[in-house]
C-alpha cells in the first residue's frame, strides 16, 4: 500500500503532498511549531512541512504505536496509545521523546484530544462498551452513564474548550455529535445517510471536519471510497470537501494547523 501525506489549504481549495512512501503510515497531527506527526510500523514518526529529514522519535519500549496519538495543548507532549497484545492504553513522552509514562491504567484506551487545561479525551472500552472518558486527576466516563447509548469514539475537543464533538452509533449508524465537557447536553449534529466518523473541530472555531464511510460500513475500516467533509462549528449543513481512498489512518485525531487554516491527512493507493 503507498501512503500519501498531504496538508490540505482550505482558502485556495487544494492539497499539497508532503511525502510517499510504499508502507503504511497514519493519523497526522500538526504541532504548533509546524512539523507534522504520523505512525508508521509501530513507532511515531516526525515529518517535515516540506517533507524533508524525516525521522523516529524515540518511544523506548512503546514499538507498538497505532493511530491514537497527538499533543498536549503546548506542544510539550506526545500522547499516544501503545499495544499490549491485542488491546492498548495510553501514554506520553515529551515531544523529543524519551522513556513513556502511563497515563491511564486501565486496558483497552485509545486517545483522542486534549484541552488546554491538561484534560485528555479518549475512547476506552468500560463495563463491556466502548465509551468516552476524559482524564485530569482521574477518569471520567462520560458517555453510557445512564443507557445504552451504543458506540461512542472519537473525541475531540472544541477550540473554546466548551465541547466534546464525538462519533456514535445509537442513532443506528455512527454520526457526529457533540456534548458539554461534563457529559452533558449530548447532541446530534449531523443527520445523514453516510456513516460518520472523527470529528474535528478547527483552532479558529469555525469548522469541524470529519470522515464519511459509506452507507452500511462497519466501524471505520482501511481502504475505501471516502469523502472528508465540514460543517460550521456552531451546527449547519456539511459540504463535501473531496473524495478518496481512505479511512482508517486519513484522519483518527486533530489533524488541524494552528491557525485553522488547513489541515493534514493522509490517502492511500491499494497495491494488489
Amino acid at each position: 500500500m503507498r501512503s500519501s501525506l498531504e496538508v490540505y489549504d482550505l482558502a485556495r481549495e487544494r492539497s499539497r503532498v508532503l511525502w510517499q512512501i510504499d508502507d503504511l503510515i497514519e493519523a497526522p497531527n500538526w504541532h504548533p511549531e509546524g512539523w507534522l506527526l504520523v505512525n508508521r510500523g509501530g513507532r511515531l514518526v516526525r515529518v517535515p512541512l516540506d517533507g524533508s529529514d524525516v525521522s523516529e522519535i524515540d518511544t523506548g519500549f512503546a514499538d507498538a504505536c497505532n493511530n491514537d496519538h497527538g499533543f498536549s495543548s503546548n506542544g510539550a507532549f506526545i500522547y499516544f496509545s501503545h499495544h499490549v497484545g491485542k488491546l492498548a492504553t495510553l501514554y506520553r513522552v515529551p515531544v523529543t521523546g524519551g522513556m513513556p509514562e502511563q497515563v491511564v491504567p486501565d486496558i483497552p484506551s485509545y486517545w483522542h484530544g486534549a484541552s488546554a487545561d491538561g484534560e485528555i479525551a479518549y475512547c476506552a472500552r468500560r463495563g463491556g462498551r466502548y465509551e468516552i472518558c476524559v482524564m485530569q486527576d482521574r477518569e471520567v466516563q462520560l458517555t453510557g452513564r445512564q443507557y445504552d447509548e451504543g458506540h461512542n469514539d472519537g473525541p475531540d475537543y472544541s477550540a473554546d474548550g466548551q465541547w466534546i464533538w464525538f462519533n456514535s452509533d445509537r442513532s443506528g449508524q455512527a454520526q457526529i455529535w457533540r456534548m458539554r465537557r461534563d457529559g452533558s447536553d449530548q447532541q446530534r449534529m449531523v443527520f445523514s445517510e453516510t456513516v460518520d466518523w472523527f470529528p474535528h473541530p478547527s483552532p479558529d472555531g469555525r469548522h469541524v471536519l470529519y470522515l464519511a464511510y459509506p452507507e452500511g460500513t462497519q466501524f471505520h475500516p482501511r481502504d475505501l471510497d471516502v469523502q472528508l467533509r465540514m460543517l460550521p462549528q456552531g451546527g449547519g449543513e456539511s459540504r463535501k470537501i473531496m473524495d478518496m481512498f481512505g479511512g482508517q489512518g486519513t484522519v483518527n485525531v486533530p489533524c488541524w494547523s494552528p491557525d485553522g487554516s488547513a489541515f493534514a491527512y493522509v490517502r492511500y493507493t491499494a497495491t494488489h
